[in-house]
């Protein structure tokens, strides 16, 4: 796609400023809507930015009572939750401002929900039907990105683990979409290249995954398809070489992958997952080493659609093992690694890991259905 210098908005699900110096925008926004005290929730890294506190700077400039919440873990937990529901209610907060990746806005989500429904937050996951008790308002809530990966400020959930076990549950509802979405690609020109790679193949993922689910969702395969194109396209540059336009079109992609993956995602995030509950490893990091083997396995049956990715990416062969090829190529051109056993995984893990995968929320959704048998035998050639 060009690259679009001036901020724009667009409507998709929900409403977005995209472009160099959006984030300006904020504090206007927040006064237009009577806002006066917004908490800022992010985690300890972003917190410590100079964008952040510039952030930070503006607002109170502009007569804003903002205040900040960062005290939450890599993979946030429920206790995170809690202690930044007190955090609004100690500073007197009326809106939530959730800044950074994935971590960040999940725990902004999360607390969002916290505010006025005060039973165990676990009562309200939405794989058990928890989803009908999201009955009250919820504060007003904005999102401002400052990777390009979840895609999570245009969601509508949050995933949050158990304390004590590191299980996974997962809050939605469409009360906990942002109201006003703040993409400022110039949030990560500082990103470093492994970040900056590691959250570009979590796009990736989305964007691939949602593609693949089951199900028919038209609007979300075509986003999908663009948004495999861009990361592509840009994700190289982004991470080696950035320019203005690269940042920008993996901003997009991020956007795209998490309105598309409504549809559903699949085997890669359940392999990914229980990395992160078993050894706390970036969520992104997770995505990108499993992304090949998962589309490897995913070839049967859905031969029609890697030939589609195939052609859209120019791809000279037009098959699924092409598709996997050119994914393990990417993996090296931003330099992820290629093989589990490079990120701390050990024989010891793959029961456990293949446990947790089968009793992830993601794979009931992948087009090919998937048993502790496969779980176990992709981790094996993975390791």
């Amino acid at each position: 796609m060009a690259y679009i210098k001036q901020v724009s908005s667009y409507h998709f699900p929900t409403s977005i400023r995209f472009g160099e110096g959006a984030v300006k925008e904020l504090g206007p926004y927040l006064k237009d809507n009577g806002i006066t005290s917004p908490l800022l929730v992010t985690d300890p890294n972003v917190a410590q930015l100079d964008f952040f506190k510039q952030i930070l700077k503006d607002l109170r400039n502009q007569g804003l009572k903002a205040e900040v919440f960062y005290d939450i873990h890599k993979n946030p937990v429920k206790s995170d939750v809690i202690k930044g529901g007190d955090a609004y209610e100690q500073y007197k907060s009326d809106a939530i401002v959730g800044i950074g990746g994935g971590a960040g806005m999940d725990v902004a989500r999360a607390i969002a929900l916290r505010i006025n429904h005060r039973q165990d937050l676990f009562l309200y996951d939405d794989l058990q039907g928890g989803d009908k008790y999201v009955t009250e308002p919820v504060p007003h809530f904005v999102t401002v990105p400052t990777t390009s990966g979840t895609g999570s400020e245009v969601g509508r959930s949050a995933i949050i683990s158990e304390d004590d076990t590191g299980k996974k549950r997962i809050l939605f509802h469409p009360k906990l979409m942002a109201k006003k979405v703040f993409a400022d690609p110039e949030l990560t020109y500082s990103l470093p290249p492994a970040i900056t790679a590691a959250t570009g193949m979590d796009a990736l993922t989305h964007n691939i995954e949602a593609l693949l689910a089951k199900g028919y969702h038209p609007l979300a395969d075509g986003i999908a398809l663009e948004g495999i194109r861009l990361v592509f396209e840009s994700i190289e540059a982004a991470v080696n070489n950035p320019t203005p336009e690269a940042r920008a079109n993996m901003m997009i992609a991020s956007l795209m992958g998490a309105t598309a993956f409504q549809k559903g995602l699949g085997i890669v995030h359940s392999l990914a997952h229980p990395l992160s509950t078993l050894l706390d490893t970036h969520h992104g990091l997770a995505n990108a080493v499993n992304l090949p083997y998962g589309m490897e396995f995913n070839i049967p049956g859905q031969e029609h659609k890697f030939e589609l990715i195939a052609r859209f990416l120019g791809l000279e062969a037009k098959t699924g093992e092409a598709v996997v090829n050119a994914l393990f190529e990417l993996n090296d051109k931003v330099g992820m690694p290629r093989k589990l056993s490079a990120i701390g995984v050990e024989e010891k893990h793959i029961e456990p890991l293949s446990h947790l995968a089968l009793a992830d929320f993601c794979h009931p959704s992948n087009p090919r259905p998937v048993t502790l048998e496969d779980f176990r035998a992709i981790y094996q050639k993975a390791l």
